[in-house]
């Protein structure tokens, strides 16, 4: 904390013990607001526009509450802004309606980001703003530190107060979210997108008559993905536990279990490192037909998409970071194979796993350690064509060995009915024809532990209970997993992940 900062502190709690002694509550229980700030906009408008103002042009007294961000008093008289949720309103205090004590203590001890209450009618100034007439005011709650919206100055000659600057560092800005949305609005603006973007998934996803189900966090054995874990334990059942890295396996046992469609939106969990485009916990939504397989999926996810672009921003068209993107259907569709081979001016099946993994040295490509023949594919992938896919673009049949819970093509068992969508150059969906024969299940599970024995970390465990599942019998189903956080990102135009968690992991605050 530094020496400025520390006085500032020190004068305000001085501030409170004068409300106190004066007989302020200065954190208040509750305050009966009447309307918002866009509201009270709306309500004088309609008043005026109806000509039912009284003699002195005064509407409806209200009641607003938010908190206080300008202030400026000059004699006898006081003008602040306050702001809620829908917006501000500008506030008018008069020393000869409140009273002398009211009044001063307006202009002594009111600091800005102080939360207040408001009572009075609606005019219009002679600068044409609607504002609140205050007849009366109350402390909700005393802001002892001073929101960080940069120098405060205050004019000698009308006694505004006014902010320059603000919250500039970004990592204090995501480290102190509540301040970094209590002083720009537009970053409240965009969780409300997500929000919106979240509601209006579900609408799709109801509509398609999908069921949306829990399941669970903590789990015996994680699965469902290539993925590092979280590890715990249940001190009672001296159990070691995970949490989820994805939601497949619970669904589709779902699907075993009778229910045809159903969906989850929810929080996974994976050890892994931070980048503009990862969080160790992040949001997926993860849905489930039978009797579909991987085109219907993508048929799918791209009226999926194209719904929660009309529905959230009334266009199919975005753009996202200086780069113009198009929902409008029918997306693209690549395949895997081919587009690396273009890329790398050969076949890469016709490449052994140790010349794969020289060239993915030569590019210094990361995490090789214990890469399989799949995983270095991969890499190859993600490093030579995967940039270039900024519109949206359905990338298809995956080789089977990155792939151990997909159905082998129909046409090519050395590939996989798979797809992943990409858009901005970023994956956003991952979807198959899921593999629902338990022999097969069960020899690609030992196949992954091959992989895990040789230090590939992120190779898929063996799950006895899944397998128990499929023996029972899963019918022909589609499946796919979709992360919101980065959908979010593309929805809003932020640059990081972070932009739109509205508490993400960071390093510990030196």
């Amino acid at each position: 904390m530094t020496e400025e900062l520390n006085q500032v502190m020190k004068i305000r709690r001085e501030k409170l013990e004068l409300l106190k002694e004066r007989g302020i509550q200065p954190f208040a229980y509750r305050y009966s607001r009447t309307h918002e700030a866009r509201e009270a906009h709306g309500l004088f408008q309609g008043e005026e526009d109806a000509g039912s103002l009284d003699e002195n042009g005064h509407g409806t007294s209200v009641r607003v509450a938010g908190r206080l961000k300008s202030f400026r008093g000059h004699g006898k008289s006081a003008f602040g802004h306050l702001e809620d949720d829908s917006g501000s309103i500008q506030l008018y205090f008069r020393k000869d309606v409140l009273g002398d004590e009211s009044f001063q203590t307006v202009l002594d001890l009111v600091d800005l980001g102080d939360w207040l209450g408001v009572e009075g009618p609606l005019f219009r100034t002679r600068t044409g703003e609607v504002t609140v007439r205050a007849a009366g005011w109350e402390l909700l709650a005393k802001s002892l530190r001073p929101l960080p919206l940069g120098k405060t100055e205050e004019d000698t000659e009308t006694g505004e107060r006014t902010s320059h600057g603000g919250f500039a560092d970004i990592e204090s800005r995501y480290r102190q979210r509540y301040a970094d949305l209590a002083v720009h609005p537009e970053v409240r603006e965009v969780f409300r997108t997500r929000s919106r973007m979240v509601t209006a998934i579900r609408e799709f996803m109801d509509g398609e008559g999908f069921l949306e189900v829990e399941t669970p966090a903590l789990q015996p054995i994680y699965g469902g993905a290539a993925a590092r874990p979280f590890i715990t334990k249940h001190n009672a059942l001296d159990r070691r536990m995970y949490l989820r890295i994805a939601d497949e396996l619970y669904l589709k046992r779902l699907i075993v279990g009778g229910f045809d469609r159903v969906y989850e939106i929810a929080k996974d969990f994976r050890n892994e490192g931070l980048s503009r485009f990862h969080n160790p916990e992040f949001t997926m939504l993860e849905f489930y037909q039978a009797y579909a397989d991987y085109q219907d999926m993508m048929d799918q996810v791209e009226n999926l998409l194209v719904h929660v672009a009309d529905r959230v921003l009334n266009s199919r068209a975005l753009s996202y970071q200086g780069k113009e993107i198009s929902f409008e259907p029918p997306f693209k569709r690549i395949r895997l194979l081919e587009a690396l081979a273009d890329a790398m001016g050969t076949n890469p099946m016709d490449l052994e796993e140790e010349e794969l993994r020289d060239r993915a040295y030569r590019m210094k490509l990361p995490e090789l350690e214990g890469a399989g023949r799949g995983k270095l594919l991969d890499k190859l992938f993600e490093a030579l064509v995967q940039e270039e896919l900024q519109q949206p673009t359905f990338v298809l049949d995956y080789p089977r060995e990155l792939s151990p819970l997909a159905k082998p093509h129909r046409d090519d068992e050395s590939l996989t009915e798979r797809f992943e969508l990409f858009v901005a150059g970023q994956e956003m969906a991952n979807a198959f024809s899921e593999l629902n024969d338990p022999i097969d299940q069960r020899s690609r599970f030992e196949e992954q532990a091959g992989l895990r024995a040789k230090g590939d970390d992120e190779a898929h465990q063996v799950d006895e209970d899944y397998l128990r599942a499929l023996e029972y019998g899963l019918p022909p189903t589609g499946g796919v997993g979709m992360g919101l956080d980065r959908l979010a990102m593309l929805f809003t135009d932020q640059p990081s992940i972070r932009d739109v968690i509205l508490f993400p992991v960071l390093r510990t605050e030196e």
